[in-house]
């Protein structure tokens, strides 16, 4: 059998293929009024498409725990009912036809509060539905972006509780995994990285302390999310930069720490936390990140990054580098890649009955 067609067991949950479709945020969703935040028709479709295309685990993309997390304001959220209630439409969709639905939840931190990419994604303000972000540090991420607010510890805090408080929304919407998002240069990444994190106080300075706001965001996820189903955590695995920010060195030592803690597979991304570096891209470019970290810890891993053809996800699970493979752009372009992966490499996947005259 397909390496890339065999089923994966993280706790009691059971993914059909280790096709899994990463989060990408559509940024979609109404900005303000009592729907704001919540998933609407083009969610539903988005992720319905990629369901009936075989693809074994749906992330949904970074969903923030409070209003100020998003990345703008028509980002998803799930600090209300009405989100909660959104989200189930999806959620009894894809189980429905065998996708296993994962939800990544988020805070923006210092990066909050742009415009939407295909508008240019500069920041906005309260005139165009914005507030102003806050951080670990008040240190602008680059060149016209608002100094952040530093936050206090009691600001911390209920931070903390709120990713809880979002992930007993997640289970009550019908979701089997969350991920935690710890990259990309978003709060959990900013108070990871010395570069972006110049605190004094019991979450800055030493790696431990810079980890303490990571490792009690997954403490108390943990504790409210059923042990019976699993816990992911994204990470930036290195910053690209020479110098003064997080490694790879780091990256494992965490990966060591959230198994620890209950995390059940680290999804190893890069980048996102420093503006204006050069990040050598190519097919797998992430690949050896995640293959470092699983040679080396306990920890299950996900690679993530210009994985486009089946050949080439299939060797990097028999080369034993990953555990499962995320696809982004890819399933964009084509949300049946699964399908035809199945059919290129001798695998199977659930086909809608619908969809049978196509095999």
């Amino acid at each position: 059998m397909s390496a890339l067609f065999e089923p994966c067991t993280l706790r009691s949950v059971t993914i059909p293929n280790r096709v899994w479709m990463a989060p990408m945020c559509q940024y979609s969703a109404a900005p303000a009024g009592p729907g704001a935040g919540a998933p609407g028709d083009w969610h539903f479709a988005h992720y319905a498409a990629r369901a009936t295309g075989g693809t074994g685990l749906i992330v949904v993309e970074a969903t923030a725990v409070t209003p100020e997390g998003r990345i703008s304001p028509y980002d998803l959220g799930l600090w209300n009912d009405t989100q909660t209630e959104a989200f189930r439409r999806i959620t009894r969709f894809l189980a429905a036809h065998g996708t296993v639905p994962a939800i990544q939840l988020a805070h923006a931190g210092r990066k909050a509060s742009t415009e939407r990419p295909w508008k240019g994604g500069a920041p906005v303000g309260p005139e165009a539905h914005g507030w102003h972000p806050a951080a670990p540090s008040p240190l602008a991420f680059t060149q016209g972006h608002p100094v952040p607010a530093e936050l206090s510890v009691e600001a911390i805090q209920e931070v903390v509780r709120r990713f809880a408080r979002a992930a007993r929304r997640a289970l009550d919407a019908g979701f089997e995994i969350v991920e935690i998002h710890g990259a990309h240069g978003y709060l959990i990444n900013e108070f990871l990285s010395p570069h972006s994190n110049h605190r004094t106080d019991a979450y800055g300075g030493s790696y431990e302390n810079r980890t303490r706001f990571a490792l009690e965001v997954v403490d108390a996820v943990r504790a409210v999310w059923p042990d019976d189903k699993p816990l992911f955590f994204r990470v930036s695995a290195t910053e690209w930069l020479e110098e003064g920010g997080w490694t790879p060195d780091d990256t494992v030592r965490l990966a060591a720490d959230l198994h620890d803690h209950g995390v059940d597979l680290l999804d190893v991304s890069t980048g996102g936390n420093a503006s204006g570096v050069r990040v050598p891209t190519g097919p797998g470019y992430q690949v050896p990140f995640a293959a470092r970290v699983r040679a080396e810890t306990p920890m299950p891993v996900g690679a993530v990054g210009l994985i486009t053809d089946a050949g080439q996800a299939e060797k990097i699970l028999c080369n034993g580098e990953a555990d499962a493979v995320l696809l982004g752009r890819e399933l964009l372009r084509n949300p049946a890649w699964a399908r035809h992966a199945a059919r290129e490499l001798g695998g199977e996947v659930r086909i809608p009955e619908q969809y049978h005259r196509s095999v």
